[in-house]
């Protein structure tokens, strides 16, 4: 499986380095979850954590079948890093 980035993906990250949202979606322990993106869209988001400990969701949506773009990254806020913290512990 590979990801591919957008380059309004790359332009619009805010605080976060490209290298933290690859080390989230090649983590040992990272949390796939449907979701729903604007308009409805299907999106998938994977909530990881960095090397670092940061906890971050990134947004994908499939490029083919094998593979994804990364359309969007950003920190977890308090209750999502919660929520990520108990899953991350039942592994």
């Amino acid at each position: 499986m590979g990801y591919e980035w957008l380059a309004a993906t790359l332009a619009a990250l805010a605080g976060i380095e490209p290298h933290e949202v690859l080390a989230v979606l090649h983590a040992e322990h990272r949390w796939p979850r449907p979701a729903a993106g604007p308009g409805g869209i299907r999106v998938l988001t994977v909530w990881g954590r960095t090397a670092a400990g940061r906890h971050l969701i990134v947004v994908l949506r499939p490029a083919n079948p094998f593979d994804w773009w990364i359309v969007g990254a950003r920190e977890m806020n308090p209750a999502e890093a919660a929520d990520y913290d108990r899953w991350e512990a039942q592994q």
